[in-house]
């Protein structure tokens, strides 16, 4: 039985279907882009507004800190079970997805941290979360 010696040919990466590729796609953008000049066709002057503010902005989360006595903070300011009830009800008529972040103490007494809840709930906030840490985190 005779042995094969000849050299096993290397195999190589052939780049000629990235290459046609590539130029499909630059001539494909090109064509794309002669589109564009639709809008300059009109002389058209836009109007001015002095103020505008953007339609998709979303508002920022409402953060609620519960400190170890049952006192309550909405972001900095401190506030009663009553005024956050209104100032949560003021927020969810702006945005009805109107996020909450409640912040409880890990030492404070759990029925502060459910008043607020219940206060949310009746306000009709859904978008709720309780925030946390991890256990070797620092202060």
């Amino acid at each position: 039985m005779p042995l094969k010696t000849a050299e096993i040919e290397e195999p190589s990466l052939d780049l000629t279907p990235m290459i046609d590729i590539v130029f499909l796609l630059v001539i494909f953008f090109m064509v794309g882009t002669k589109f564009s000049d639709a809008e300059r066709q009109f002389q058209i002057k836009l109007p001015t507004v002095s103020d505008a503010l953007p339609l998709s902005e979303l508002p920022d989360e409402i953060i609620v800190s519960v400190a170890r006595t049952g006192e309550l903070y909405l972001g900095e300011k401190p506030v009663t079970l009553e005024e956050l009830q209104q100032e949560l009800i003021a927020a969810h008529q702006r945005y009805s997805q109107q996020a909450v972040v409640v912040r409880g103490d890990a030492q404070g007494a759990y029925q502060n941290v459910m008043n607020v809840l219940a206060v949310c709930h009746r306000v009709g906030i859904t978008n709720l979360s309780l925030a946390n840490r991890l256990a070797g985190e620092e202060k």
